[in-house]
């Protein structure tokens, strides 16, 4: 009994090393010698990991080799025709300016006017994956772009460039705009010492603002700090929803896409780094101003809020051009360029009601410059007393003014309702477009017509005497001017202008009833008409038109048959210029029955009132009576074409007008429906709708009229996004909205004329 329990305490003995042994002694037992190694070996992996990090995060040589190979795969081609792989932007305020988020809309709306897509970008499998997962495709972005338009001979004739100021590369940079910006914003980014670094990614600040997030989450702190380098910066105003960061995957977006920007060039970032600090200077977001619309860059900022001239900050900023400068004006100079880089954190609030906030924060600033060493304390001083002046924009508008040239007014005005977008919008899109005009022929026609007002130019060209010009009235008269030039493309517009001194187009805008253009409408109609029976008859022996009975008021009908019975060549280009030989008295002593009453015309010359002229001749000396007699011909032919309507027409009674009223209005509704039926059949209902409006003059009243009558159960937030999309900003208040929403609900709108 006693030696089985000694065997047993043994045992636990054995297994429990907390239990003593016989001796009374307790023996521990021993770890493998295999975890000693285990836990050794992980912590110095977990050192080397930490060390490595360290290395990685100081000297970015890792991700620079990977990424830069990675960057290298993500290229695109031009080729021919419309692309088969490529996206577009969704959002971003960039895109949206530049018209690119509106490419894939513009292009099918191109395509069904009849363009085609002759070339476009190819992506390569890699950069469309890419693209494909919502990141902002790497290529070296415009900082300055506009609506450019070229003429016949393929010159520009409008350039408009926004942002207007711009720095065209980073050497024009003077040195101390660049330091301050670095100072305040991202201080080593130009750092030579690690020529791999990462422009997107600054650890210690990501770390801290990381800490602060958590630390908001929290509830421990109210503000969290921000995480952005100048890289990201840029991405996030371009090419984020709205300009904004919105979700931890948001930022990640704009990491991950800056630092694939910053590698495309290769490992080393140095030149990469300066493109950043390039863009942002030329691009930051500083509000919005009145008459002038959204401000870009520092350069548009600084002469929009002060009025300054851009180039001679720039030169007061430049130790190699500023000698001759006073210390006053540097400082000036110094404390605006300050000012603009800081409101950038908040743009509409410092440059409006938190001008002194902004003035308090750029003299902490300067005051950090000079114990930076970055400038002296006489022109740190210089600074402080400088005081910021802002643009009074009652008096003194930051406007950018349109030429009034009509052509180009005309082609600006085509080509935004050809794309769908307005005026505004248009000039600030990346576009490039050819026109038909010869614009040295234009401004030269455009001058002469000006000259015309001059009462002694008038006088020399010959407009005074009798039934012309009097030297007083040569200013009331206005004058317009097409030239249209045959090619074997087609007839294209070379001269579309009028001496207006107004945005009005008296060639765009108006409906004239001029004698020379109803001398055509006339003339057209007698050629159709003499087509029309040369398509009935033509082809009739002789015998068969003897037996046709014809009105002797028909004088068309019977001149034709008569031309057709003796005629050896009955082609039609021969019977239409003999239909031009016919002759017709120019004798001004007939009234003629219209529907104002009986009337009497006059011819402009009195020699041409014994005159029998064939219509050409008519034609071409403007000779008035020919041409009313001839249109009496053309009514006679209307009434006497099918049976006899003049007598249909002057009996009231008669049982026949009811069939024949309602045979025209049937026709004519069909005519009219069909007109419809052809514009709008085979789209989508969008592309309807897209259809309409083109057709619509875009006003706020008339867009909402047709939502609503349209769309009468759509909310009021797709309602705003109708109406968003097709009218500036700046005249769609919140409560502007919501009055039309309600004014134009179902029941109480009337669609506008």
């Amino acid at each position: 009994m006693g030696a089985s329990k000694q065997t047993d305490l043994n045992k636990v003995a054995s297994q429990d090393s907390s239990v003593p042994h016989a001796d009374g002694q307790h023996k521990r037992k021993r770890r493998p010698w295999w975890r000693w190694l285990f836990c050794f070996i992980f912590l110095l992996c977990l050192a080397a990991a930490i060390a490595l990090l360290g290395y990685e995060m100081k000297t970015s040589r890792l991700q620079s080799q990977e990424i830069s190979h990675y960057a290298a795969k993500l290229t695109y081609e031009l080729e021919p025709g419309p692309s088969k792989q490529i996206t577009f932007p969704e959002d971003g305020p960039f895109d949206k300016r530049l018209g690119y988020v509106l490419m894939p809309m513009i292009q099918e709306r191109l395509i069904q006017r009849g363009y085609q897509v002759t070339e476009q970008v190819h992506f390569s499998d890699a950069l469309y994956k890419y693209a494909s997962h919502g990141f902002f495709v790497p290529y070296t972005e415009k900082v300055q772009a506009g609506l450019t338009l070229h003429d016949c001979r393929a010159e520009p004739f409008y350039q408009y460039k926004y942002p207007t100021h711009y720095y065209p590369d980073f050497s024009s940079i003077p040195p101390l705009v660049i330091q301050s910006l670095l100072f305040i914003e991202n201080r080593d980014l130009l750092s030579n010492e690690q020529p791999l670094a990462n422009p997107a990614v600054d650890w210690p600040r990501f770390g801290k603002a990381a800490l602060s997030q958590v630390g908001k989450a929290l509830d421990m702190q109210d503000q969290s700090a921000g995480g952005s380098t100048l890289a990201t910066q840029v991405e996030k105003y371009r090419h984020s929803p709205d300009g904004l960061t919105l979700s931890p995957t948001e930022k990640i977006r704009q990491m991950v896409s800056a630092s694939v920007r910053a590698y495309r060039l290769g490992p080393e970032t140095l030149e990469a780094r300066k493109l950043v600090a390039w863009a942002y200077l030329n691009s930051v977001p500083l509000s919005a101003a009145p008459g002038y619309g959204e401000v870009h860059g520092l350069g548009d900022g600084l002469w929009v809020w002060f009025g300054a001239n851009v180039d001679e900050v720039n030169r007061l900023l430049d130790p190699a051009r500023n000698q001759d400068a006073t210390l006053a004006e540097r400082g000036l100079a110094l404390r605006q360029v300050v000012s603009l880089m800081i409101a950038h954190r908040r743009p509409s609030y410092y440059l409006a009601q938190g001008r002194e906030a902004l003035s308090t924060l750029t003299d902490s600033y300067l005051r950090l410059f000079v114990q930076e060493g970055m400038i002296t304390p006489p022109l740190m001083e210089s600074a402080l007393k400088a005081k910021l002046v802002f643009r009074d924009f009652l008096q003194a508008p930051a406007i950018t003014r349109v030429n009034n040239n009509k052509g180009l007014q005309v082609a600006r005005t085509r080509l935004s309702r050809q794309l769908g977008v307005q005026l505004y919008d248009l000039d600030r899109m990346d576009l490039t477009a050819d026109t038909t005009l010869n614009m040295p022929l234009q401004n030269d026609i455009s001058r002469y017509l000006q000259q015309l007002a001059d009462p002694t130019f008038a006088a020399q060209v010959g407009l005074f005497g009798e039934r012309l010009l009097s030297p007083e009235k040569t200013g009331d008269v206005k004058y317009s001017f097409t030239l249209f030039e045959k090619t074997p493309e087609g007839v294209k517009v070379r001269v579309q202008t009028d001496n207006t001194d107004q945005p009005f187009d008296i060639n765009e805008g108006s409906k004239l009833e001029l004698g020379s253009t109803a001398k055509l409408r006339v003339l057209t109609t007698y050629l159709e008409i003499v087509t029309e029976l040369h398509d009935s008859y033509a082809e009739m022996p002789a015998e068969s038109l003897r037996k046709i009975e014809v009105s002797n008021q028909d004088n068309i009908s019977r001149w034709a048959i008569s031309y057709l019975m003796t005629a050896k060549d009955k082609s039609l280009p021969v019977m239409l210029e003999a239909a031009l030989d016919r002759k017709y008295s120019a004798s001004p002593y007939e009234g003629f029955f219209t529907g104002g009453g009986m009337h009497t015309f006059n011819n402009f010359r009195k020699e041409d009132n014994g005159r029998i002229p064939p219509i050409r001749d008519a034609l071409r000396e403007s000779i008035n009576l020919p041409f009313v007699r001839l249109m009496r011909d053309i009514v006679r032919y209307s009434l006497y074409k099918e049976g006899n309507r003049a007598q249909l027409l002057k009996d009231d009674k008669d049982p026949r007008r009811t069939e024949y009223l309602s045979k025209f209005a049937d026709k004519e509704g069909q005519t009219y429906l069909l007109r419809f039926w052809r514009k709008y059949q085979g789209k989508t209902p969008d592309e309807r709708l897209d259809t309409f409006l083109d057709g619509l003059k875009p006003s706020a009243v008339r867009l909402a009229a047709v939502h609503r009558y349209l769309m009468p159960e759509a909310s009021q937030v797709d309602f705003a996004a109708f109406l968003a999309k097709r009218l500036p900003r700046e005249k769609l208040s919140d409560k502007r909205v919501e009055q039309l929403y309600t004014s134009y609900g179902p029941g109480k709108y009337s669609l506008p004329d």
